[in-house]
């Protein structure tokens, strides 16, 4: 969509990379805001007075006029449909340009504990070691990479990409709420 995606952070660059390379690569270019620390997240309003930045997303059109902002949880991903959208409305060269087809969507598994998740979610990572230390066996499904999986857990979580979501025998609990995880498992 004549786009290009840049990703910053107000880490280092060593901190980007070890990240990046846990990710198992990433397509776009990563920068860092570390020094001056923050420079530019402070320039987007978007520091956090404690040195971390939002997980926040800015469309810039090619005369550097931002025209779209969001700003949203750190554990959340956005919707690609929602960006697309918001690039569409903005570039007249693309606004009627056909969508490229997408992925048939794969039968998502069902029934036990089904997790959805991405690799590099904070509170899927700690759902993870809960799961572990419960001894509870559950099937994980990554929705950056299974096709349908990302939309499933966008109708379940309200529009959202919140992960983790379980699917535990058709009981849906978005987020990690570990008491209602309990609830419905039937822990102590």
């Amino acid at each position: 969509m004549d786009t290009q995606v840049l990703g910053i952070s107000v880490d280092s660059v060593p901190c980007l990379t070890a990240w990046a390379e846990e990710l198992g690569g990433i397509h776009y270019p990563l920068l860092s805001d570390f020094w001056p620390h923050g420079k530019v997240a402070q320039e987007y309003g978007v520091l956090r007075s404690e040195g971390h930045s939002e997980r926040a997303i800015f469309v810039i059109d090619k005369q550097g006029i931002i025209r779209y902002v969001d700003v949203h949880d750190i554990d959340d991903q956005p919707s690609n449909e929602v960006l697309r959208l918001a690039i569409r409305q903005i570039d007249p060269a693309v606004r009627d340009r056909p969508e490229e087809p997408k992925p048939e969507p794969v039968a998502l598994p069902r029934g036990g504990i089904v997790m959805y998740c991405t690799r590099w979610c904070p509170d899927c990572k700690k759902a993870r070691a809960w799961l572990a230390e419960h001894h509870l066996p559950y099937t994980e499904v990554d929705i950056t990479t299974t096709p349908g999986a990302a939309e499933q857990v966008e109708r379940w979580a309200n529009g959202n990409r919140t992960t983790p979501t379980f699917d535990i025998d058709g009981e849906i609990v978005v987020d990690f709420d570990e008491p209602r995880l309990r609830e419905i498992l039937k822990l102590g």
